[in-house]
């Protein structure tokens, strides 16, 4: 994967680029994972949307390949800002339809009220704007410190998916991944998201928003969803029944069908 050099150390993205040359000038989506994920939550999106979009994957601070901040790094949503600024410029995009699950659906909310020029559309799975009403994170520090972060790692696979939602092999890799993941990083971010609250300023967001909700998440639950639907003008919400948090990686195939049909409407240009 290529790498970015930032003030404070390396993000890894990659650039998939496979769109036929009868479409001229396509545009960039760029994806933005939640914690203790990285760019291959999203690759069952990827054979959707690649034959009409630039798409860019970026391993988000703290996760993945991207650099592990120290435990006394100031995690805050400009971080995360100037983050996704560095991706969008290295992968040459200077306005970008924009995804986010979960930490990184709020993270491309702040994003989009901060540098509104930049963004064409929004895509938010499983994600809040008021970190308050998030369910079930204040005691992961409890779960690590009974159990260690393998405990986690399994609790948090249950909340993620329903028993029959993932191959053995990839429930397997994906446990990995929590088992592996920063838990420094993970506890700053989950501190930072349940002190954020961007509900004032839904009605300013101005961009096709579509939001993409899980039938039964323990984090989001279905009305916060719905809420944020009602506050952002014109939002679309798409529920995915048998589903819970790890919505982008279950149903993704199902997920992007969704988003290109979506911007197949807001800017029919592309059809």
């Amino acid at each position: 994967m290529p790498t970015i050099e930032t003030p404070t150390g390396l993000l890894h993205y990659a650039v998939c680029d496979i769109v036929p040359d009868w479409i001229e000038s396509p545009e960039t989506i760029i994806f933005h994972h939640g914690i203790a994920a990285n760019t291959h939550i999203w690759a069952n999106w990827l054979p959707v949307l690649a034959t009409r979009y630039r798409l860019v994957r970026f391993d988000m601070r703290g996760f993945g390949q991207s650099v592990v901040p120290a435990d006394d790094f100031d995690w805050s949503y400009d971080v995360l800002i100037d983050d996704l600024l560095a991706v969008a410029q290295a992968a040459g995009a200077a306005r970008f339809h924009l995804v986010g699950e979960s930490i990184g659906g709020t993270a491309a909310l702040a994003f989009a009220l901060q540098v509104p020029h930049k963004v064409l559309s929004l895509c938010l799975s499983n994600a809040a704007a008021r970190g308050g009403l998030v369910s079930n994170v204040k005691g992961w520090r409890e779960i690590v410190e009974q159990g260690g972060q393998a405990a986690w790692a399994r609790q948090m696979m249950q909340w993620r998916f329903h028993p029959d939602a993932l191959t053995p092999g990839l429930h397997a890799w994906y446990t990995r991944v929590h088992e592996s993941c920063s838990m420094d990083a993970t506890f700053a971010l989950a501190d930072l998201l349940l002190a954020s609250d961007l509900t004032p300023r839904l009605n300013e967001i101005k961009v096709p928003t579509l939001l993409l909700a899980p039938e039964a998440s323990p984090f989001i639950p279905l009305d916060i969803m719905a809420s944020m639907r009602a506050a952002i003008p014109g939002a679309e919400l798409q529920v995915f029944a048998h589903s819970k948090h790890g919505l982008p990686l279950s149903h993704g195939r199902e997920c992007a069908q969704v988003l290109q049909e979506f911007l197949q409407r807001q800017f029919p240009r592309l059809r």
